[in-house]
Parts: C-alpha cells; structure tokens; sequence
C-alpha cells in the first residue's frame, strides 16, 4: 500500500515538473551573511539573488527569506529547496539539507567546472576544497579559532575605528607589520599594543589582512597541489584579497562577481 502511494506522488512529482515552471532555491544560511539565490528550470540562469545579515536568529531569517521568495511568485508548489551553511537545520520548508563543503564546491564548479583547489573565507571559519573530477576530493577547515576569517578582520577594523572597504584602502599604502598571535583576543592585544607605538594605521591594516591571507596559504598547502584556485566568500569581489593570494600561492587566483554566491548557487543546482 505504502509503495503505492510512493509512485502515486513521485509521478505525480514527474507531471507537475512538466507542466509547471520549476524554481531551484539554493539557502545559505551563514553565521554572519545569508545568501538566497533562485534558478530557473535549466539550471543555468540566475533569477533572483539575495543577500542579507543573518542577524541573532537564523529561524527568523529563515522565515524572512520565504516572505521575500513567495513576494517573488516562488512557493512550495513550484519550487525545491536545499538549504546549506552554518544555521542549514533552521530553514523548515527546505526539502533537503546540505553540508557547505558540498555546496561551495558544487557552486564553484557552476561557474568552471574544473580540477582546482576552492578557497572560502567566511565569518566564522576558512575552508580550502580540494575538487577533482567532478567531486570533493578532500577539504580542510580553520574553525578552531576566528583568527583567519571574517570576524577576525570586522573585529580588527572596530578596533581601528574604520570599516571593511576603508581597511583594504588603507592596507593598499601600508607596510606590513607581523601579527602574529593565532588567537583574535591576543591579536588584538596586539594590536593595541602597536597603536599605543604610534604604528600607522596603514601599516596595521596592512599586517592585520596579509596576516589572514599567510593563514588561508598555510591552510591550502596542506591539499594536493593544484594549477588553479577558485575565491568564494564574502572577500570575493575584493581585488586586494585575491592579488595578494595569487602572490603568495604563485598562482591566479580567480573568482565571479557572483562567487559570494556560492553556496547557494550549489544548494540551488543540488535542488535539481
């Protein structure tokens, strides 16, 4: 009886693809930005985008980002749902749950479908994916301490009394100066400590972000080799994050004006 009703609802699942313009959603749900993004029924077009702070609740954002999908005309009926990330358990409409590595691989793959080693910063920890041959080969995570992520560098500007955009000006005419604690409370202490020398504050900006970037290549080189690096994340569309990468793994590092993307652009293609 059970079996039945399976093939009742898969063919009906079958027909109603057919007949009905099927939207792909893609949530990732991180822990400071989340990103939404909607594709149509082949896969390869982004409809809609959205980003937004995620904010004290991921549950609430949850439920914000399915006020802003229906106000778009995309709903249960005419959608699938893969949700990803940091608060992926928070979204109760998702009709499947998908770890970020998968996702940000599957993403990147979405933009050059090729052997490459994928690096993303987020807020709370740095991931490098090895992708080869079509598949997640091997991935390794900083999420022991902050102090290479994006919430080492919002906390280091705070300090500086400047923000993100301002920060990477700033490090542009700099000199670097070494941070070296692994912990963000004892860099910041550091940090305290140089101004309190008179450092520039150039030249702090300067050593806070290379000092995130030494850890991102510390991170990479413990995957295969690879010729080729993808920048997903937050720092994507920066051109001080992936120039200077590109210097130190002596390599191009590339990226998308959508690569923040993503995540959710795999959850939305694994939707499928």
């Amino acid at each position: 009886m059970n079996d039945s009703i399976n093939h009742k609802k898969v063919l009906f699942d079958v027909i109603m693809k057919l007949v009905i313009n099927m939207y792909y959603v893609g949530i990732d749900i991180g822990s400071t930005a989340s990103k939404v993004v909607v594709l149509d029924d082949s896969k390869k077009e982004i409809v809609f985008k959205k980003v937004m702070p995620t904010g004290w609740s991921s549950v609430e954002t949850s439920k914000t980002i399915k006020e802003w999908l229906e106000s778009n005309g995309v709903n249960e009926d005419n959608s699938k749902v893969v949700a990803t990330g940091y608060g992926r358990v928070s979204v109760p409409f998702a009709d499947k749950v998908v770890t970020e590595i998968t996702c940000h691989a599957k993403g990147a793959s979405f933009f050059n479908d090729t052997d490459m080693t994928i690096i993303d910063i987020g807020g709370q920890d740095t991931k490098a994916i090895s992708y080869k041959n079509g598949m997640v080969e091997d991935f390794i995570m900083n999420d022991k301490c902050s102090a290479g992520t994006g919430k080492f560098l919002e906390v280091m500007a705070n300090r500086l009394g400047v923000g993100l955009d301002e920060m990477f000006a700033l490090a542009r005419t700099g000199k670097d100066v070494k941070i070296s604690s692994m912990c963000t409370v004892f860099a910041e202490t550091e940090i305290i400590s140089l101004i309190g020398k008179g450092t520039p504050k150039e030249d702090i900006a300067c050593g806070v972000i290379n000092s995130i970037i030494n850890k991102v290549k510390t991170l990479v080189h413990r995957l295969p080799a690879t010729d080729y690096y993808f920048l997903t994340g937050g720092f994507s569309g920066n051109d001080y994050m992936t120039e200077h990468l590109s210097q130190l793994l002596s390599a191009t590092v590339e990226t998308n004006e959508n690569a923040r993307f993503a995540g959710a652009i795999g959850a939305a293609v694994l939707a499928r």
